[in-house]
């Protein structure tokens, strides 16, 4: 749907120098331009419109000084400082202009037809006299030499796989006889000039040849490589001419062929085979195509033509510019050169960096250059029924889109307008009234003006495309040919006028070239009759005004109808056509301030952002200004529609802005902020997307797919204004439509303005009028604002007021609908949560239980059936069962689909029945068995089996318990059954208070004997009468339990108090290292034997073993402080690495403290995360076992420091000991073992020490800070969160207020853990108490 705008036109017009063009090139320098003739070469400069530097080649004899001399190319070399020049004698020529040097490389004695070069520069091939190709190097060093005509097809030749013969293939309406049918290859046409034809791909890793083959005569492409080894040669086409073009893409080559009816451009693969085609809009043998062209980036393709039937005159030369889409070929501009000789064309070329920039020489030493770019034509009007148009040239049609009646998919329209030239440019009136009419400019500089409404005789000029025809009749309004205005410049140059502008006041704006270079001149055309009656009128000039500068861009805006135009320089002008004496100004800011974009824009376009009037600019690299300041560089397209700006953007993305009360700061943060995805003011596109038009008073956004398919969206935000709109005039009917048929949440019809909705209810039923309608509405009140919530404006300012009843909820508005909207009852019973279908119900019954029925209200059978429709037949036949009203059911039964044998025999069965026991059945065949239970309970005591089984079987036993009173048998008879219960679940000690309190003791004292609770065992003993033999034995078994346990202290107070067994209680003591406790039973009963025996092996083999302990931990604990200082060098080095890489906008490495291993690890190794990803679905242990492997302690392991903090707060937790061995230290004291006493004193000592002093280098402050700012709340990422509880891990524990280990471990340490500065588990007396 795009065009090509010429945005620049320049060149000279005439230099004096000596002979006839023959080639040329770009120099390296800007705007330099290298040009051959017979004489020599000649550098021009477009600016000053003369010759800059001249070197004639007939002084060395390298060319003849009678003119036959002929350059065959021209190529400049940078690096080289020189030019190459190919002459057709055979001379290579090194030619340095600055030094007049001229330096022959090589000679071909055969001589040269062409020289072409690689795009890399780095190869060069010629085509000599002798039909030979050779390949050199960029020092002219030959690489090998080939004949152009091989017999052979090359190493891309097709392998025959044996599938049928050509006489058994289909051959279409030609029959099989085409099969036998001898292939003839017509010769090469009379006006070819036999010469080979030379192009190379884009990436110049492949070179095609046409050449003419000397035995057919017709012509053949080759395909070669770099290395000049033939690739492929092209299957016979008959009538194949010398244009050839490798697209630089790479994937066709182009070239044309005459055909017997038509003149084609076909396109070749690079096996060789034909692949598409287009054809040229004249008929055969009418032009010949000298030379064809592509672009850099292979969009559009050149064509250079002439005339060939011409006699006693040149031929008219035309230079043709073709894209595609869609698989589409579009003629989207024509140049006509006219048949004077002066202005025939030598050659042309694409510029390699500016991509859009056309170069053309003529014989008359006229160079001119052509800037376009891509543009879309649309209507600029929002107050037309003719809105939204756009229009794509294609040759001498104008093919136009209706967008408002309907989105036709290119290369399809509405409708198309046949001229009588191809069309160059297209511009829509910017009279907002008259927005559908279009002036459109063709090659001939003729205007035809194309309108709306005031002809009742259809113009045979315009047709109909995709609409109408088949007997159907179109809807869409077409125009007519209005006037035609011809241009009275005839020596004006090809597109001399441009930026086609229709004033609001019928007058038009062009753009001319001026009398220098760098000037341009605005013309304001006004339409004046020539004669009466004349059918083609002219334009009358106005006002010419010159401009100090080149316009690039020209755009009046249809709302304020200012005119606005961009120069070379940048400097924005406004263009004040309304006053009596035009002039131009320069545009200034709200601080007076001109305005001068940074960067050339190549689309501009006029609004008002906070009131102030701005021009908006977009650079052809994706960057976005607003009138000097840059707001996006990412922006690919964009589009105003009335306070709205919409972009898309290189992320794929489709944005909204309602500039009404945006400021451009606040527009430029939005813009490089991303947006949630669930703003209305954000939406995903499909890649490379692209604005086409905006349909005014509607919702629709039309854009473009980068292969030529439309696409169409309802952005939200338009949607949302378009709905305010409608629901401000109210205008109901179309506001619900359009949110019914987008999805929006139908609660803004009244959150948008409560007050007026209630206050224009009646008026919302009259335009809906439809209860299914009402019904939707129902079932999406929700109490809640949507305007605060969902839907937000824009532009900062809502219509929401107040609900006149604050007390008062949405879904009252229900009682508003009752007496005609009985069914919009039903709805919101069914739709509330939970759903009140009983009540539901009751309403439908109430209605068959009317007396006087109102005519106009709802039936009973018809609200039945709505219910119906609603809910499930079964969940309602359910529901019905269950309010246990035999009527209802039945009532519901017959509007079902059941069959009355399925039903009637059960409802039968349950009217016989005893009402509880009915209702328990019926509650039960619902599967309410909570209820059913309720009412079984009621039933008597025949009946408690059932009610016992039912709650065996549905574990429904705390119900059932508070059905009975404690002191009845069906009571007792629940708790053992749930006791047992309880017992097959292990939980013993619930199920053992359950049954004592039910009295049941024996199961009672199983049950506290299971969950190990002996107290309540002895109690329960006590309460069935045990006498002390049995007591001592049941003793003695809880004894033994409570031993594997390790619970020795009460295993211990069994034996002593109900066994009598004392020495086994202090043996028990001694095994569990309770040395005061033991040491007060011997000498409660005597045993000073014990002393001798147990007592002090045992204290001596604890003392041993504790200095084992102490120096195992000491060691690991050196072990593992070293190799953590070893490795945290290495995780800061690691981090210094990182830190060097560009990171920006990246908070999450404040959190990467000199330990985190957060970055490294997923850097350095990322199998740990993958070998554990499947584990979320595991038990917990096997999530904690993969959380220990995790952290490993293996060297090199990407969690190694992580581990070793652990480990070492493992070490400092060991600390709790300290306890146990200060009772220890006195036991050996009052024993007399003062030297094992003191050296487990001075170990302990030196073990604390230790730690103590190295808390601090372990968990250093820096790494206890960074875990108090935790990176949470909406800001955070699943980066920051990560690396924050992975340094909160590594937080020490505290031992009385001191940091000394993990975070995550400090609830595993007692609170009365102490430290070396507390000295209470010391003895005194002993030598080396630390002072």
């Amino acid at each position: 749907m795009r065009n090509l705008r010429l945005l620049r036109t320049g060149g000279c017009r005439s230099a004096a120098a000596t002979g006839t063009p023959q080639c040329f090139c770009l120099g390296a320098e800007p705007g330099a331009v290298l040009v051959g003739s017979q004489y020599g070469l000649v550098e021009l400069h477009p600016a000053g419109d003369s010759v800059s530097r001249e070197l004639s080649l007939t002084v060395d004899g390298f060319l003849p000084e009678d003119g036959s001399g002929c350059i065959v190319g021209v190529e400049d070399l940078p690096e080289q400082e020189s030019v190459c020049v190919a002459t057709a004698a055979g001379d290579i020529l090194l030619c340095n202009l600055n030094t007049k040097q001229v330096e022959c490389v090589g000679s071909v004695d055969s001589g040269l037809s062409v020289m072409s070069w690689s795009p890399d520069q780095e190869l060069v091939l010629l085509a000599t006299g002798q039909q030979t190709l050779i390949m050199m190097t960029r020092d002219f060093e030959p690489i090998t030499e080939k004949q152009i005509h091989q017999d052979e097809f090359g190493e891309g030749k097709f392998v025959a796989l044996g599938w049928g013969k050509k006489e058994t293939q289909f051959h279409g309406s030609e029959g099989k006889q085409a099969a036998h049918r001898k292939q003839t290859v017509l010769h090469s046409s009379a006006w070819d000039d036999g010469r080979p034809r030379v192009t190379w791909r884009g990436d110049g890793q492949f070179v095609a040849v046409s050449a003419v083959c000397p035995e057919t005569g017709a012509r053949k492409v080759r395909v070669w490589s770099r290395e000049l080894v033939l690739q492929s040669t092209s299957e016979p086409v008959s009538g194949l001419e010398q244009a050839l073009s490798w697209k630089p893409s790479g994937n066709l080559i182009a070239s044309t062929q005459e055909k017997p009816n038509r003149h084609d451009v076909v396109f070749l693969e690079k096996n060789g085979l034909l692949h598409g085609e287009f054809t040229l809009p004249f008929q055969k043998g009418q032009v010949k195509v000298n030379e064809m062209l592509w672009n850099a980036d292979s969009t559009i393709l050149a064509i250079w033509l002439e005339d060939l039937k011409v006699e006693n005159s040149n031929p008219n030369t035309y230079v043709q510019l073709w894209t595609t889409g869609n698989y589409h070929w579009y003629l989207k501009q024509s140049l006509h050169f006219g048949s004077l000789e002066e202005n025939q064309l030598v050659s042309l070329l694409w510029d390699r960096e500016n991509l859009y920039r056309l170069h053309i020489l003529c014989q008359g030493w006229r160079y001119l250059f052509y800037d376009w770019h891509w543009t879309t034509d649309h209507g600029l009007g929002e107050n037309s029924q003719h809105m939204a148009n756009v229009a794509v040239i294609d040759g001498d049609k104008v093919l136009v889109t209706a967008f408002q009646h309907a989105v036709v998919p290119p290369p399809m329209c509405t409708y198309e307008l046949q001229l009588q030239q191809a069309v160059n440019q297209v511009a829509f009136h910017t009279n907002p009234k008259h927005s559908g009419d279009m002036a459109v400019l063709d090659a001939d500089n003729r205007i035809s003006l194309y309108r709306y409404g005031q002809s009742t005789v259809d113009d045979p000029s315009v047709k109909f495309g995709v609409v109408g025809g088949n007997g159907f009749k179109a809807a869409v309004e077409t125009p007519y040919l209005d006037k035609t205005y011809s241009s009275s410049n005839e020596a004006m140059n090809p597109l001399g006028l441009r930026f086609l502008t229709w004033l609001p006041d019928g007058s038009f704006l062009v753009v001319g070239q001026g009398q220098h270079a760098a000037q341009s001149v605005l013309h304001h055309l006004t339409a004046v009759r020539d004669v009466a009656g004349a059918e083609e009128e002219r334009l009358n000039l106005r006002l010419s005004v010159p401009v100090d500068g080149e316009v690039i861009s020209l755009y009046c805006s249809p709302v304020t109808k200012t005119v606005a135009l961009q120069l070379t320089d940048r400097r924005i002008l406004k263009y004040l056509w309304e006053a009596s004496t035009p002039v131009l100004e320069p545009w200034r800011s709200s601080s007076s301030s001109a305005v001068q974009f940074p960067y050339r824009c190549v689309q501009t376009s006029i609004t008002r952002i906070s009131g102030e009037e701005v021009i908006l600019g977009l650079t052809d690299r994706c960057r976005f200004f607003v009138n000097d300041v840059e707001v996006a560089s990412n922006i690919t397209s964009f589009a105003t529609y009335n306070e709205f700006l919409l972009v898309t953007t290189n992320t794929h993305t489709c944005q909204c802005f309602c500039l009404k009360n945006l400021s451009v700061k606040a527009l430029q943060a939005s813009l490089s902020s991303a947006a949630a995805p669930s703003s209305e003011t954000l939406r995903k596109v499909e890649r490379g997307s692209r604005i086409v038009t905006v349909v005014p008073q509607d919702t629709k956004v039309v854009l473009q797919m980068p292969r030529g398919n439309l696409e169409t969206i309802h952005h939200r935000a338009l949607v949302l204004a378009q709905i305010r709109k409608w629901l401000d005039r109210l205008m109901f009917r179309e506001a619900f439509q359009c949110m019914r048929k987008l999805r929006i949440n139908l609660n803004l019809l009244y959150d948008h303005n409560p007050k007026v909705f209630l206050e224009n209810i009646e008026t919302f039923i009259r335009q809906i009028d439809s209860v299914n309608y009402i019904n939707l509405f129902f079932t999406e009140l929700k109490e809640e604002d949507f305007t605060k919530s969902m839907y937000p404006s824009l532009n900062g300012s809502s219509n929401s007021q107040p609900h006149q009843h604050p007390d008062q909820k949405k879904v009252n508005l229900i009682s508003l609908f009752y007496c005609t909207y009985c069914l919009s009852i039903l709805t919101a019973h069914v739709k509330k949560s939970p759903p009140e279908l009983e009540i539901a119900l009751q309403k439908v019954h109430d209605l068959r239980e009317s007396v006087t029925p109102d005519v106009q209200a709802v039936s009973a059978e018809e609200a039945l059936k709505y219910l119906l429709f609603l809910v499930d037949v079964n969940e309602l036949y359910d529901y019905s069962l269950g309010t246990y009203d035999f009527d209802l059911v039945i009532m519901v039964a017959e509007k079902s689909q059941k069959d009355p044998k399925e039903y009637l025999p059960f409802l039968n069965t349950l009217r016989k029945m005893e009402t509880n026991y009915q209702r328990y059945t019926i509650d039960r065949h619902l599967k309410r068995y909570t209820k059913a239970l309720g009412h079984l309970s009621k039933c008597g005591p025949e009946h408690f089996s059932e009610f016992l089984n039912l709650v065996k079987d549905q574990n429904l036993y705390s119900e059932a318990l508070k059905l009975y009173p404690s002191s009845t048998q069906e009571y007792k008879d629940i708790s053992d059954a749930y006791g047992e219960y309880l017992m097959q679940k292990q939980l013993y000690e619930q199920a053992a208070l359950i049954l004592a309190r039910a009295g049941i003791f024996a199961k009672a004292l199983d049950a506290f004997q299971s969950s190990g609770s002996w107290q309540q065992a002895l109690c329960m003993a006590s309460r069935l009468g045990y006498t002390k033999d049995k007591l001592s034995s049941l003793a003695r078994s809880m004894a033994g339990k409570l031993v594997e346990q390790r619970k020795y202290a009460e295993a211990a107070i069994l034996l002593e108090q109900y066994t009598q067994d004392y020495e086994e209680a202090v043996l028990l003591l001694l095994e569990g290292a309770l040395w005061e406790e033991a040491l007060r039973l011997i000498h409660k009963y005597g045993r000073l034997d014990i002393l001798e025996t147990n007592l002090k092996p045992a204290i001596l083999e604890a003392q041993k073993s504790q200095l084992i302990f102490l120096d195992s931990q000491k060691t690991a604990f050196l072990h593992h402080k070293s190799r953590l200082q070893v490795v945290r060098e290495l995780k800061e080095k690691a981090c210094e690495n990182l830190q060097d890489y560009d990171m920006p906008n990246c908070p999450e490495l404040e959190l990467f403290s000199e330990t985190s291993s957060v970055v490294t690890a997923s850097d350095m190794n990322s199998k740990y995360s993958h070998s554990n990803s499947r584990i979320s679905a595991r038990s917990s242990k096997n999530r904690r076992k993969a959380e220990r492997k995790r952290y490993s302690l293996k060297e090199g392991s990407p969690f190694e420091d992580i581990a070793l903090l652990e480990v070492l707060g493992e070490s400092v937790r060991a600390v709790e000991t300290v306890k146990e061995i200060h009772i220890l230290l006195k036991q050996l004291v009052l024993f007399g073992y003062d030297e094992q006493a003191g050296a487990l004193q001075q170990v302990l000592e030196e073990v604390l020490q230790l730690m103590e002093t190295s808390v601090p280098e372990i968990w250093t402050p820096d790494l206890q800070q960074s875990s108090v700012n935790l990176v949470l709340g909406p800001n955070s990422t699943a980066n920051s969160i990560m690396a924050a509880y992975q340094q909160k891990r590594m937080m020490p524990p505290v031992v009385q207020g001191r940091v000394v280990g993990l975070e995550a471990l400090q609830a595993l340490l007692p609170s009365n853990s102490c430290t070396v500065t507390e000295l209470w588990w010391f003895l005194a007396f002993f030598d080396g108490v630390p002072s």
